[in-house]
């Protein structure tokens, strides 16, 4: 293979990478941060980008092997991104998997905690989904009104996966609500 091919194969998009970029692109709006005062820090980022993994792999969840394995390849980008982020923030090769696997157990545990939350939420009101959201996004000390508009978002992004065609996700296309609106934006 001539070097040309190597590096052209290298850059090619995968269709799993480009959703993964979508859900990164989403986390990252200035809007949680400025707004609903998500820290902007390396913990507050990647909690952001859990819980909007999770929702995607929610709406992926049951609807069939193509799905699954799709699915599988987005988490399995997360976590490459993970252990790159983690070489270029200095983390030695020693400690980068224990570092990676230590992120994969909370990644779990929050899917519990807003998996159990998002179906409670009707019941009493979000506060079992404020409390999830409090604790992981804000590490316990969320200011109220952020708060109370980033439940409310999350409950718009499961309504707005809910409505969302798998086959379009599949093909590398999501669309996100928009931060603080109640509008839809296509973000692929």
């Amino acid at each position: 293979m001539n070097l040309m091919k190597f590096f052209a194969k290298r850059l090619e998009q995968t269709t799993e990478r480009r959703v993964y970029e979508l859900i990164v692109a989403q986390a990252r709006q200035p809007w949680f941060y400025a707004d609903l005062q998500v820290p902007d820090s390396v913990e507050g980022r990647y909690e952001m980008i859990m819980l909007h993994c999770f929702m995607v792999f929610e709406r992926l969840s049951g609807t069939g092997s193509a799905a699954d394995a799709f699915s599988q390849l987005v988490f399995d980008e997360l976590f490459k991104d993970m252990d790159r982020s983690l070489r270029e923030l200095g983390v030695g090769d020693l400690a980068v998997g224990k570092k990676v696997r230590k992120m994969a157990e909370m990644f779990y545990g929050r899917s519990e905690a807003y998996r159990a939350a998002l179906a409670n939420e009707a019941v009493d009101h979000g506060a079992e989904l404020k409390g999830a959201l409090e604790r992981n996004v804000y590490d316990g000390t969320a200011p109220a009104n952020g708060l109370d508009q980033l439940a409310r978002y999350v409950v718009q992004l499961r309504d707005c996966l809910v409505d969302h065609e798998i086959d379009p996700i599949l093909a590398g296309e999501l669309k996100f609500p928009e931060p603080g609106s109640s509008n839809y934006a296509h973000a692929g």
